[in-house]
C-alpha cells in the first residue's frame, strides 16, 4: 500500500518542481499550545502521514488569539507541500468576524476535516453543580461570579458560555486560556468554576474522578458519554462542537493538496486509525476539503447572525 501510495503522489505532482515529493520532512502548524485536541489530533495523525508519506513529520506549536497566531502563520506559509496546519472550527470562521485578521477561511487550501469534537461543561469533582439547573441558578444568585474557561474569544467553547448566558438569563465570567491543558489545570486547581472544554479533552481527568461533566454539548448524547445529558435534554438549546482536521496554506499546487486529501481520506477509512481514535477519545468525521468549505459557508452565516444579536468581542 504504501508503494502504491508514493508511485500516486510521484503521478500527481509529475512535470512540478516538486516531482520527488515530498522528499524532506513535513512541519504541521498547531494553533494551540501542547496537550490540547488539536495538539494531540495532529501528533496521532502526523505519525500515521510519516507512515504513508515516508517523511518525519513536525509538530510547532503556535498558540494565542485563540489560533489566530497559528492561522496567521500558515496564512504566510510557503506553499510547497512541507507545511500544514492544524485547523480548527469554528475558530478559523469566526476570529475574522469579530475583528481583523490576516486570512479568512476562503484563503485557505482545505485539506480534509478527521474529527469532530462533542463540546462539554465540566467543574471539579466536589463541586456543588450538578446540572446546567444548578449553573444557571447559582448565575443568578451571583451576577459575574461564575468563571468559566475558554480556549479564546470566539471559540466553540465561548459561544456556549454566552448561549448560556442568554438562555439563562444570567452573567458569567469569562476566562480566556490558551489551550485546554491549562484548562484542565485551572480547574483541578479551583481556579476557575467551569470549564468549557470538550468531552473527550477532559477525558482522562473525568475517568480519575477528578472532575465531572454537567452536559455535554451534541445534538445527541455522545458514544463515549452515555450516562451524561445533553443540554438540550436539560432544557437548554446549546449545541457545539469543534471540528480538527488539517489545511495547506493558500496557493498550495492542487495536485499536492489532493494528495494530502487522499491520505486523510485513506486514515479515516483504516479500522486500525478508527480503533486508535476510539481509544484516544477522537471522534471521527471525515470532511473532504471541499465538503469541509461549504460547511464552513454554512457555519459562517450562522455566526455572522450571532455577532449581530450578541456581539462576542471584549
Amino acid at each position: 500500500m504504501r508503494r502504491w501510495l508514493a508511485a500516486a503522489m510521484f503521478t500527481l505532482v509529475a512535470g512540478m518542481a516538486q516531482a520527488a515529493w515530498p522528499e524532506r520532512p513535513i512541519t504541521i502548524i498547531v494553533p494551540y499550545g501542547p496537550g490540547g485536541g488539536a495538539d494531540v489530533a495532529s501528533r496521532a495523525y502526523g505519525r500515521v502521514l510519516e507512515e504513508k508519506l515516508g517523511q518525519p513529520v513536525v509538530i510547532v506549536n503556535r498558540p494565542g488569539a485563540g489560533g489566530g497566531i497559528g492561522f496567521t502563520q500558515l496564512r504566510r506559509a510557503a506553499p510547497d507541500g512541507y507545511t500544514i496546519g492544524a485547523i480548527t472550527g469554528p475558530n478559523l470562521v469566526t476570529l475574522p468576524i469579530e475583528r481583523a485578521e490576516p486570512y479568512h477561511f476562503t484563503d485557505f487550501a482545505l485539506i480534509g476535516n478527521m474529527v469532530d469534537d462533542i463540546g462539554g461543561m465540566f467543574v471539579r469533582a466536589d463541586s456543588p453543580l450538578k446540572t446546567l439547573a444548578d449553573l444557571v441558578a447559582y448565575g443568578r444568585a451571583n451576577p459575574g461570579a461564575a468563571s468559566f474557561a475558554t480556549t479564546g474569544i470566539g471559540t466553540y467553547a465561548h459561544f456556549s458560555m454566552l448561549t448560556l448566558e442568554r438562555l439563562g438569563n444570567i452573567r458569567a465570567n469569562a476566562i480566556h486560556f490558551t489551550g485546554t491543558a491549562v484548562i484542565r489545570q485551572a480547574l483541578l486547581s479551583g481556579d476557575i468554576m467551569v470549564a468549557g472544554i470538550s468531552m473527550t479533552d477532559a477525558r482522562a481527568e473525568w475517568e480519575a474522578g477528578m472532575v465531572r461533566p454537567i452536559a455535554q454539548l451534541g445534538e445527541q448524547r455522545w458514544s463515549g458519554a452515555p450516562t451524561i445529558p445533553t443540554a438540550r435534554e436539560q432544557g437548554m438549546d446549546i449545541v457545539f462542537s469543534s471540528q480538527r482536521g488539517f489545511s495547506a496554506p493558500p496557493g498550495t499546487p492542487e495536485p499536492i493538496r489532493a494528495a494530502f486529501e487522499a491520505v486523510l481520506r485513506e486514515m479515516a477509512a483504516d479500522p486500525a486509525v478508527q480503533a486508535r481514535a476510539a481509544q484516544q477519545g477522537m471522534p471521527l468525521r471525515f470532511l473532504s476539503g471541499a465538503e469541509w468549505l461549504a460547511d464552513f459557508r454554512r457555519q459562517d452565516a450562522i455566526y455572522r447572525a450571532m455577532w449581530q444579536r450578541q456581539p462576542w468581542k471584549e
